[in-house]
């Protein structure tokens, strides 16, 4: 497994938390980013049946038996019951670093270490690797489409797999699964078919009133739905600009998948040929550019305050970074030649801005390999989002 950027991340917090909880999307790399920053801690995963009923048994007798060194307990969440007891473990005992939890699932996993192990638990998200991340795996191929179309989940880049045999299964096991256990869902096949819709929403406002007349649901269950989704790290949303820049914005919010290999799979995309030519290729690349970024704060333990930026007279910017003492403007372009449209809206927005909320800058990725800068504009190639 390739060094994670959020390893130092964990490391820090080990320092002073004397539990650290990794929550994230199945399959991102949990399990093996906690045994490579602690390679002489035990790990036990509770995802199998036995040792699951071991630990709801006697959780003191597996807590006592871990004192010492502490351990890595992977997939907590099959057994929430523990965190009570961890509790009172580290109320005897706060020595920092001693328990290392990681968890797939965020249904009530957060809520349950808050109740039980507020003060005491530190929570770090861990994503699919970042492109950066990716170049550490032996025969990468930076081609952008070939990176799109596969998606960024690390098993696919360690095994070599075929990524769409892969994200079929991981797809079907979410859906069978996960999402059974949580919502008790008995028409799997609505609920697949809504998430292939809402993959066809990526980078889109979302209106949960179509999308669920388009599914053959209601408002209420739409919605309810949409918040699995959120919760399971399948997709995010970016609300809208709420600044006074101008008296009348559209307010609803954009939608953007954690992962491009899950969408392409959800259309129906193939390979890298067919993404070229699809019509939602743009909007599949402005996903992808939002993912990278959102990787980058959260491995980092920074909260992205990302929205996006929509006026009724049509003015839009696809992303817009809110980081206090700066405002930063992103404009995504799947094209590999520069336009003088790519620069239309982050410089009208700029100009408004400026006048109210002091340092901003803007950004124009595109499909290229030149860094340059046009107008006030950093034009920055797709394989270059990195933070500044």
């Amino acid at each position: 497994m390739v060094p994670r950027v959020a390893a130092a991340s964990l490391r820090s917090l080990a320092k002073w938390a004397p539990v650290v909880v990794v929550t994230g999307p199945r399959q991102s790399g949990k399990s093996t980013l906690c045994r490579m920053t602690f390679p002489s801690r035990p790990n036990v995963s509770l995802e199998p049946l036995d040792v699951r009923e071991a630990v709801r048994t006697d959780p003191r007798g597996f807590l006592s038996e871990h004192q010492k060194k502490g351990v890595i307990v992977d997939e907590v969440q099959h057994v929430p019951e523990l965190l009570s007891y961890l509790q009172d473990e580290v109320d005897k005992n706060g020595k920092p670093g001693r328990f290392i939890l990681t968890g797939s699932q965020q249904f009530g996993l957060t809520q349950a270490v808050s109740q039980s192990l507020a003060g005491r638990a530190a929570m770090l998200e861990l994503l699919p690797p970042s492109l950066s991340e990716l170049r550490a795996f032996a025969g990468f191929r930076e081609n952008m489409w070939d990176v799109i179309v596969r998606g960024s989940y690390p098993r696919i880049y360690d095994r070599k797999l075929q990524a769409r045999e892969w994200l079929a299964d991981y797809i079907s096991t979410y859906v069978e699964r996960d999402v059974r256990q949580v919502l008790r869902v008995g028409d799997l096949r609505t609920f697949a078919s809504f998430l292939r819709l809402a993959a066809g929403r990526t980078a889109q406002e979302l209106n949960l009133s179509t999308l669920g007349a388009d599914a053959g649901v209601n408002h209420n269950t739409a919605r309810a739905w949409m918040s699995v989704l959120r919760a399971s790290y399948v997709c995010f949303e970016l609300p809208a600009w709420h600044t006074n820049v101008r008296k009348q914005l559209i307010k609803a919010p954009k939608v953007h998948f954690f992962d491009t290999g899950v969408v392409c799979y959800l259309l129906g995309i193939r390979s890298a040929t067919e993404l070229k030519t699809h019509p939602l290729r743009g909007a599949i690349f402005e996903t992808w550019c939002v993912s990278e970024l959102y990787k980058s704060f959260v491995h980092r333990r920074k909260r992205p305050r990302f929205f996006h930026y929509r006026d009724a007279k049509g003015l839009e910017v696809d992303l817009v970074s809110d980081e206090g003492a700066r405002v930063r403007l992103f404009e995504m372009k799947s094209g590999a030649t520069i336009a003088g449209d790519f620069f239309a809206g982050v410089d009208r927005l700029q100009a408004l801005l400026e006048t109210k909320s002091g340092v901003v800058r803007t950004h124009v990725v595109y499909g290229g390999s030149t860094t340059s800068t046009r107008r006030t504009a950093r034009v920055v190639p797709w394989n270059m989002l990195e933070p500044r």
